[in-house]
């Protein structure tokens, strides 16, 4: 969230934090969620810079639009193996992941 929409958050009295605060999860409870999010983006991403449509990935990729759809908005029926798989068919290198993970 922009420190803009925070701030008037909070002169509106309203509280904000981190969806791990809200849920009062672990760290480790959190830690796949991080993950997921991290692969999540950084498969949009990928595909813009490639300047591919959903349509164009989804060919690439051998799978459908929606599911590139479900792919980039985090749906839960999304394997961690079918990010890291299509991340790679894009493109993505060792270094990338680790970019992903700072």
């Amino acid at each position: 969230m922009k420190k803009e929409k925070i701030k008037s958050l909070k002169d509106a009295g309203w509280k904000t934090g981190t969806v791990q605060e809200f849920l009062e999860l672990t760290d480790a409870e959190n830690a796949p969620i991080e993950v997921r999010v991290a692969l999540f983006e950084a498969f949009q991403k990928i595909r813009k810079e490639q300047r591919l449509t959903q349509k164009q990935a989804a060919k690439l990729l051998k799978t459908s639009q929606s599911r590139i759809s479900k792919m980039e908005t985090g749906d839960p029926s999304v394997t961690l193996d079918l990010m890291i798989r299509s991340l790679v068919t894009l493109g993505a290198n060792k270094k990338d992941f680790v970019r992903i993970f700072k």
